[in-house]
């Protein structure tokens, strides 16, 4: 299930490819090429309009927070425009090196693919994606995949007339008969829930609008459960609809007050049971609906005790609980379904020292477990019916690996994708009962040979001693001079692990010399649990310190220095690039921070906002003195200073409902108008996306190339190519 936090780690590529494999969701960015350079050459100046921001018996001044006032105020509009233009005027040298990356990964690119298929009862259900579509088309076939072919869904179709695309869910029934899918045009990520007749290919007349990321069907494929989002874009309620009446008149079966839980649906891999899951940041509570009994009132499983994480299968007469009772790194339990509560829990799977427990999926013999150590993942099996225990073996140590949403849970197969820095991303299915592991697809990358480059993991030491993980790749032959152009990437946030994942894209800057390093900094949980913990609420400073020790490390081992290093993170890892900027531009020649949550403070302390209330679990709620005084002193807004910064381009989104447009916007206007140096300093906002960015494969590419021409530019390297 999807959590509603400012979680989006936007070095994309991964989750992309893991849903064209295994979902087939493409949820990507645009930055088309502008038709002709823009003429405005001088830095826009917002207008100071001054206001006085008081609490705890502090005074902050913020000349900028008129440009919140979006749609109302015309000024706001007119200050986006001008930073766009702007931007544009100072990119428009390197259109020519921007269209010669985009024509290399495009090359890198397989332009017409397929997913792998998956069989559900006597179909076979894939998406496919053709030469120039932006979009992939989602298909079954009967009996085989040599049977005609039945076209569900075909995104680009739904995205004509439309500026940004995005699929919520798409959920078949039991049946087969039907297909629940939801569409969001706008990227605020409030969904239209719709369902199609697949026997007709009739939409039917519901349309229900303001759902989520969560959908599920009862067994009787009359009867769906949806979430629905608040002002404040939470799930918080559940509803019930039966198909062919009025959505006005769905029956409410759950509703959360407290702002701190979403409200979800699943299933469990039986497809026994419905979940009604209420989750925040730190707690859980779970209730049970039986799947052929729609209408029956929610089971309550464990009631919600603060701090208490858990997630349940069902196994026979058992619950099998993936929870942190008792287990900082989480374990297995079991539980009778008849009598579910915490009381009757058993250690199933006992927690595993040194390795998080980070998903289990049940399958009728055989349990899997994913775990994370080390800043690597693991996959260990148990027979459920016996003590046999055993690791899977995969064809690297490090690599990245996620299970795909629906497995076979009968047959005992489990698919997964599987990456690594040098690996393109690939399918593998194994079977449980013999641990035997089936290639079924790998990404093709025309021109790639893994040969060419190295993979390699240093460590660097923060300053309270703690070693932290930097993985990197580069090119075979390097040498380590001190003198290689290199890109630094890191999250760092919601337990949310940096993941040793294959980008394709990322082979244009390898083969023009850079080193690319991935630092698995604390705030993630790279090295488990506690490694989350420390880099989060009061120790949130960690996060940034490891950041700043890992580019240090950089150039201590000879990689690069100050003049060749150059950075990037997305979201909260956009808050982690404004921290790590104010507390060493020094070190750094560019940074780009994508839609970065910059003005922290005063937006934790905003609580009709999007996610504040929620996130009170992860940077504190600065209503208490305590956690006031400690987000100031690292909220990248709050800390500009007049000194001499590093090259920027900070990008925003102007629908975003998890990092509002304006923070971004703040930011660009008050280091402008602070900062003593005359380094290039950008803005750029999409008009027409939230998030993620605007959607299309081929506008992605764009979006990458206008990032990498940036990093090329500042470094000096945005010669003929």
């Amino acid at each position: 299930m999807r959590k509603n936090n400012r979680f989006q780690p936007l070095a994309p590529t991964l989750h992309l490819l893991r849903s064209t494999f295994l979902t087939g969701v493409f949820i990507m960015t645009l930055s088309p090429f502008p038709a002709q350079a823009a003429e405005t050459r001088m830095p826009p100046q917002a207008p100071l309009q001054s206001k006085t921001l008081s609490l705890h018996g502090d005074n902050r001044e913020d000349p900028y927070f008129w440009l919140r006032n979006y749609p109302e105020d015309p000024r706001v509009l007119n200050y986006l425009q001008a930073e766009n233009s702007y931007t544009e005027a100072q990119m428009a040298d390197t259109l020519p090196l921007q269209k010669s990356l985009y024509k290399e990964m495009v090359g890198r690119m397989v332009e017409k693919d397929q997913s792998v298929p998956r069989k559900k009862g006597d179909y076979f259900y894939y998406s496919r994606i053709d030469a120039g579509q932006n979009y992939p088309v989602y298909c079954r076939r009967k009996g085989s995949m040599k049977g005609p072919e039945e076209v569900l869904l075909d995104l680009n179709a739904e995205a004509k007339g439309q500026d940004f695309m995005a699929l919520g869910i798409y959920e078949v029934s039991p049946d087969q008969h039907y297909l629940a899918y939801s569409l969001d045009t706008t990227g605020a990520e409030a969904f239209t829930l719709m369902v199609k007749d697949l026997q007709t290919g009739q939409l039917l007349a519901e349309k229900i609008p303001n759902t989520y990321y969560t959908v599920e069907w009862a067994a009787d494929s009359q009867t769906l459960f949806y979430n629905v989002i608040d002002s404040a874009n939470r799930p918080y309620r559940l509803y019930r609809h039966r198909l062919g009446t009025e959505a006005a008149k769905d029956t409410l079966v759950f509703e959360e007050p407290d702002e701190r839980y979403n409200v979800n649906i699943g299933k469990t891999a039986s497809g026994k049971y419905l979940i009604l899951q209420i989750e925040s940041l730190t707690t859980t509570e779970c209730r049970y609906i039986p799947a052929n009994q729609p209408d029956s009132t929610p089971v309550m499983i464990q009631p919600r005790i603060e701090g208490l994480e858990y997630h349940v299968e069902d196994s026979g007469p058992r619950f099998l609980i993936h929870s942190n009772d008792g287990a900082l790194n989480f374990s297995l339990k079991q539980a009778p379904i008849a009598n579910p509560a915490r009381s009757q829990w058993k250690d199933f799977v006992p927690e595993q020292k040194g390795a998080k427990l980070e998903s289990v999926k049940v399958f009728d013999s055989w349990a899997a477990l994913i775990y994370r150590t080390d800043a690597r993942q693991e996959v260990r099996v148990k027979h459920l019916l016996t003590d046999k225990q055993m690791t899977l073996r995969f064809p690297e140590h490090l690599f990245s690996l996620w299970p795909a949403a629906e497995q076979d849970h009968d047959g005992n197969l489990l698919r997964v994708g599987y990456s690594s820095m040098l690996t393109p991303p690939s399918v593998f299915e194994i079977d449980l009962n013999t641990q035997e592991l089936a290639l079924k697809k790998q990404s093709p990358v025309p021109g790639y040979d893994a040969g060419r480059y190295v993979t390699e993991r240093i460590y660097a030491t923060a300053p309270d001693g703690v070693r932290v993980p930097v993985s990197l790749i580069y090119k075979r032959g390097l040498k380590k001079t001190g003198t290689n152009p290199t890109l630094l990437y890191s999250y760092g946030a919601y337990g949310s692990s940096t993941d040793t994942d294959f980008d394709a894209n990322r082979i244009a800057l390898l083969e023009r010399g850079f080193v690319y390093a991935l630092a698995h900094i604390r705030g993630g949980e790279d090295l488990g649990r506690e490694w989350y913990l420390n880099g989060k609420l009061l120790n949130k400073r960690n996060t940034f310190s490891d950041f700043v020790a890992s580019a240090e490390a950089l150039i201590k081992n000879g990689f690069t220095s100050p003049q060749k290093l150059v950075i990037e993170g997305g979201s909260a890892g956009g808050l982690l690039m404004g921290a790590v900027t104010n507390l060493r531009p020094d070190l750094f020649q560019g940074v780009i921070a994508d839609v970065p949550f910059v003005d922290a403070l005063s937006t934790m302390l905003d609580p009709s906002l999007p996610l504040t209330v929620i996130e009170y679990d992860e940077w504190g709620n600065p209503n208490q003195k305590e956690y006031y005084d400690y987000i100031k002193t690292y909220s990248p807004y709050d800390n500009i200073a007049a000194k001499n910064y590093p090259n920027m381009l900070v990008l925003a989104g102007l629908n975003d409902p998890r990092v509002k447009y304006w923070e971004p916007a703040k930011f660009v206007a008050k280091l402008r108008a602070t900062k003593t140096d005359q380094n290039l300093l950008m803005l750029h906002t999409n008009m027409s996306a939230g998030h993620a960015g605007a959607s299309g494969r081929y506008d992605y590419l764009k979006e990458v190339a206008f990032k990498y021409a940036f990093f090329l530019k500042v470094l000096g390297l945005n010669g003929p190519q």
